[in-house]
């Protein structure tokens, strides 16, 4: 077992390097309509209260109206980047069965993930390779983005979610999700030495 710094890593025989599956990452976002999913926001500032009940006079009701589409507009885009970053966790979630199922083929590899050999690696581990090969969605942490895939199967529409979630309680949810699968793996999990391995990341 090598140790760098506060981090432990498993031992691989030779100075092979050992291809793994390609992260499939989906490019489109899947939201059916567009306009439908702004309907819906516009449901939620009215329903949750976020502006006050609708003004009498004309002049106060298109302001009224110009405040509610705006905030309309600021959950759409969190809704946007919630399934963008869950398509992410779903690849990688997809990505991690694959590699497990290529370490299984390998006598060389098999042992690593094997819960009763130490050191040993586990699902996370594949997660924080992909960290320390740089490979990152865009404005979500790796964990977060696979803590919203384990958290929903699909990404339900933005009607299932209240503002509170869309704004400010999404990503500790997905943290928490993680963070407990994370665990389902006996401690302690060492890490997968970056240099030994190689894969390439392609959208679809």
């Amino acid at each position: 077992m090598d140790i760098v710094g506060d981090r432990s890593f498993v031992e691989i025989p030779g100075d092979k390097t050992h291809e793994l599956p390609p992260l499939l990452i989906r490019a489109k976002k899947i939201v059916n309509s567009l306009d439908r999913t702004l309907e819906m926001a516009g449901d939620i500032v009215e329903s949750e209260e976020m502006i006050a009940a609708l003004p009498l006079d004309e002049n106060t009701k298109l302001d009224f109206e110009r405040r509610r589409m705006d905030l309309a507009l600021n959950l759409v885009e969190q809704y946007m980047n919630l399934v963008s970053h869950w398509q992410w966790g779903d690849s990688i979630l997809e990505w991690i069965r694959q590699c497990e199922t290529t370490f299984d083929t390998r006598t060389d590899l098999r042992r690593l993930l094997r819960t009763d050999v130490w050191p040993h690696a586990g699902r996370s581990s594949f997660v924080t390779l992909l960290a320390d090969k740089h490979i990152q969605p865009e404005g979500v942490p790796l964990a977060e983005a696979v803590g919203l895939r384990l958290t929903f199967r699909q990404p339900p529409p933005l009607a299932c979610f209240s503002n509170q979630f869309l704004l400010f309680l999404n990503s500790r949810v997905a943290v928490s999700a993680y963070d407990t699968w994370a665990s389902l793996s006996p401690a302690p999990v060492s890490s997968l030495p970056p240099e030994r391995f190689s894969f390439q990341v392609r959208e679809y």
